[in-house]
């Protein structure tokens, strides 16, 4: 490295940390300290070794930057603005404010190169291990010997508070098992919190930890040192059996006289005079704000002719591998386009009144290996419950590192093991299970959906938030979905949980009352590209409902339907229900009817989907002038008055539930069809 080489690069590397401190003061809100720390070893992988195409964010074998640490934003903006993406100046200018591509922390979707939306620390990481998962999948299904078109890294920066989350440590051991040889960690190890010292709750060997997990691991011990920085790199790029973390020992705040070092420099805008103090002492001019110097402008612009190049020789290369593998090619072309098989809904099983009761956990298997030829995206598994959950794809192989080949799996799902494999096992560990289905998802190329009880989903609550808020498609199945339990008692009987579910803006849910629906469940979550979908499924048996005149399809298309009336026009009395209370709801609308009273019966699977069709559909399965409504549900009635009106009643659980066997607790918490009846007769 010449003298003006290092010259050059320091006048980069200040750039990145005053374009940083100076929006964060415009904004007089954000945190400098740590892209004025990190800026040396984000300079050097995004100048030296990040394989990416400013002019196309979307090359599908660019590499991945995933910011972690996602409250240092301006980091990654300013390296989006240096190097010819497309965040202008004046988008800099509007960090953190109304209707800018510079929200204080990274959002998928909203800026161009932004690859993750990261906030909640250690989410990001994890949907990284998602990431690299998914380029493993992807160049075992499609490379062949002469011909690697899938072949590329995902980096991540993480900060110590990533490092302290559960879900970071569920990721990286599941990452180290599966010897995902693509994935580097660059650790900015500054010790430094926002409420002070990382000594005061986080004093572990973290290497070591690293180690344990079976990553490689290489530490720099200055966070300014370019050479070491760069040999550092180097060696993790050559690493191609294990996951790398890069740990570099960096000043939080570096430059600032006063806050260099301290957690004064993380949460919180230098402020006027200590920023023109930083610029001072970094020989940095003090006049005018945002200032960059147009030979470091340059330097960083170089990005888009060698990401241009770098995809152009791609193409080239894509292009002779469509003429030698065009069936493959055509194949890759169609997960790029994020296209379902034409004809797979042929695949899809239809049940009849007299088949077998069966819990709707056990339909959906059958729903999934009917599946599992036609849509070969779908890869996903359980947090260990695939014997419970049923969410697996038999004969499909093992998503596994070829050398744990020798694992013995004792037969449970059978075929390969590598990284072909469609099954995933994520362990127990639903918060890392939720984060890396986000990111095969992310990725492209796969269907992710994941397995676990729905008691659980409370572990994976922040990640399906996040695939909501970036509108992913992933598909979250839950079972053991009431108190029909049982047994197990009110520890594993979620009460609030589909509620809870309902709350988050873009999640789809969905509570099958039988077989059928949960076909067009299935259906449903296959074909909704806007965003995840909760499948909510049961332990207990369901006999398969009779819809005799209902059309294949309504009740997944438009959420809520009339499963059966006693009369064409206004009923006196409408039982609303979902899951397996329909068949009670259904058996005391017969038992009112035989009273003498009008009854309609209303099969609710999804608030979300009913919600989206137009009034007139939906006044037509609720008429406004019905004399009364009932929702029955086992689960909490908070929410449900949207439905059945001030005057109506909710019948569900505003409780935890108890041990005991599923039809006692039914008719213990009234929700059986004489209960049902009574209440109902109450408010008529």
């Amino acid at each position: 490295m010449t003298k003006q080489n290092n010259r050059l690069d320091q006048l980069c590397i200040n750039s990145i940390r005053f374009l940083s401190a100076d929006a964060i003061q415009h904004a007089n809100s954000g945190h400098p300290g740590a892209p004025m720390g990190a800026a040396p070893m984000a300079y050097m992988l995004w100048n030296s070794f990040l394989k990416h195409n400013p002019r196309n964010p979307q090359w599908p074998d660019r590499d991945r930057f995933v910011l972690s640490a996602g409250h240092a934003s301006m980091l990654l903006y300013s390296l989006l603005h240096l190097t010819g993406y497309d965040v202008s100046l004046e988008d800099i200018r509007n960090f953190r404010q109304w209707g800018s591509k510079t929200p204080g922390h990274p959002e998928y979707g909203l800026t161009p190169g932004v690859e993750v939306t990261t906030g909640p620390l250690g989410q990001g990481l994890g949907h990284a291990v998602g990431m690299a998962a998914a380029e493993a999948h992807m160049a075992a299904r499609f490379n062949r010997k002469s011909h690697t078109i899938v072949d590329h890294r995902t980096y991540v920066l993480a900060s110590d508070g990533d490092l302290m989350e559960g879900v970071a440590s569920e990721a990286c051991s599941l990452a180290g098992h599966l010897r995902l040889g693509k994935l580097t960690v660059l650790f900015d190890d500054n010790r430094i919190s926002l409420a002070g010292s990382t000594s005061l709750c986080f004093t572990e060997d973290i290497p070591k930890r690293f180690e344990a997990y079976g990553w490689h691991v290489v530490s720099v011990d200055d966070g300014n040192d370019l050479e070491s920085i760069h040999d550092a790199l180097e060696t993790c790029r050559s690493e191609r059996d294990r996951p790398s973390l890069m740990a570099v020992r960096t000043e939080i705040g570096f430059g600032s006289p006063a806050k260099q070092g301290s957690y004064k420099a993380h949460g919180s805008p230098l402020g006027s005079e200590e920023l023109l103090a930083a610029k001072a002492q970094l020989d940095w001019p003090t006049e005018p704000d945002f200032f960059l110097p147009e030979e470091a402008v340059t330097c960083f612009r170089q990005a888009v002719p060698r990401g241009e190049m770098l995809e152009s020789e791609w193409n080239e290369s894509y292009r002779r591998y469509v003429e030698s593998y065009p069936e493959p090619a055509q194949e890759f072309n169609r997960l790029q386009a994020g296209d379902l098989p034409s004809g797979f809904e042929e695949a899809l099983p239809v049940f009849k009144t007299d088949d077998p009761p069966q819990p709707t956990r056990k339909t959906s298997e059958t729903v999934l290996q009917a599946l599992a030829d036609k849509i070969p995206e779908l890869i996903g598994g359980s947090a260990d419950l695939n014997p419970s959950c049923f969410t697996w794809l038999k004969e499909r192989g093992d998503f596994q590192a070829p050398a744990s080949a020798c694992i013995d799996l004792q037969g449970i799902v059978g075929g390969s093991w590598d990284y072909a494999g469609r099954n995933l096992h994520f362990g127990v560990r639903e918060h890392a299970m939720g984060a890396l289905a986000n990111g095969l998802s992310l990725h492209g190329g796969s269907i992710p959906f994941t397995g676990t009880f729905l008691t659980f989903s409370d572990y994976m609550r922040p990640s399906i938030r996040l695939a909501a808020l970036m509108g992913l498609q992933v598909i979250f199945v839950f079972t053991h979905d009431s108190i029909g339990v049982g047994e197990d008692g009110p520890t594993h009987q979620p009460i609030e949980q589909v509620m809870s579910l309902r709350t988050i803006p873009g999640l789809t849910v969905i509570r099958p009352a039988d077989s059928n629906e949960t076909v067009e469940a299935w259906r449903t979550a296959l074909t909704n590209r806007e965003g995840p979908t909760a499948l909510i499924f049961s332990r207990q048996k369901l006999p398969v409902l009779d819809r005799d005149g209902i059309p294949r399809g309504q009740s997944s298309q438009k959420g809520a339907y009339v499963l059966w009336s006693s009369e064409k026009e206004s009923p006196r009395i409408i039982l609303i229900a979902t899951g397996s209370e329909v068949h009670p709801a259904l058996a005391a609308a017969k038992r009112l009817t035989a009273e003498g009273i009008g009854v309609r019966v209303v099969s609710m699977p999804s608030w979300e989907l009913f919600e989206r069709q137009d009034a007139s559909y939906r006044e037509s399965v609720l008429p406004p002038d019905a004399h009364a409504r009932v929702s029955i549900e086992a689960g909490v009635t908070l929410g449900w008055a949207r439905y059945t009106g001030p005057n109506g009643l909710c019948i569900g659980l505003d409780r935890f539930g108890a041990s005991a066997p599923a039809d006692v607790l039914f008719e213990k918490f009234g929700l059986k069809a004489e209960n049902i009846v009574e209440q109902a007769k109450k408010i008529i």
